[in-house]
């Protein structure tokens, strides 16, 4: 059993340590094809999801003086780009800025299309409302990348993070099969 749990140990550390090497650059080849994807798919009319909602609110956001024969090419070019340059490594800074914007203009359905975001407000969104939910991911993703395009590294979390009492029974039972330890204070 000592030597299971001693090439188990073995086995975490390489998958660790080529995790902290790769795991960075396959976020960012991820959320490059992601974006890349799903602007292609905006050049094809009616074949996106999100064309419809993304041409109405940048019919919107420009007072209508931008039409969506106008809108939807340029937003499939700008995410195209966007993933272009997140799969090449190629004007990543650059690349993130855009996505950022991006992004920001994504959140505005909620605020101008709320009936067609939400079908309880604010629990259960429409599927066009967790689209654009899902984009929290695109956006925590692309922190990372850009932080580490910055240099950063990134670091532990404390070992003594407090847990709530309310979670103690999921953080021992999530433990009980021999994974990550955890301390819990009362």
């Amino acid at each position: 059993m000592r030597h299971l749990h001693l090439g188990l140990a073995r086995a975490d550390e390489c998958v660790t340590a080529w995790v902290t090497q790769h795991g960075v650059t396959v976020l960012r080849i991820s959320v490059g094809i992601v974006f890349f994807w799903f602007g292609v798919l905006k050049f094809f009319p009616r074949l996106s999801p999100a064309e419809d909602l993304a041409a109405r609110t940048i019919a919107a956001l420009s007072f209508g003086y931008v039409p969506a024969a106008v809108s939807v090419p340029m937003l499939a070019a700008w995410e195209c780009l966007i993933g272009f340059s997140l799969i090449t490594a190629l004007f990543l800074r650059p690349a993130l800025l855009l996505m950022f914007a991006h992004m920001s203009g994504t959140i505005t359905p909620f605020v101008l299309f709320p009936r067609e975001t939400w079908a309880h407000f604010p629990y259960a969104a429409t599927f066009e409302g967790q689209y654009i939910i899902k984009n929290m991911v695109l956006v925590s993703a692309a922190l990372v990348v850009y932080a580490a395009q910055r240099g950063a590294k990134p670091i532990e979390e404390p070992a003594s993070t407090p847990v709530p009492v309310a979670v103690a029974p999921l953080v021992a039972l999530s433990n009980a099969g021999g994974g990550a330890r955890m301390r819990v204070r009362n």
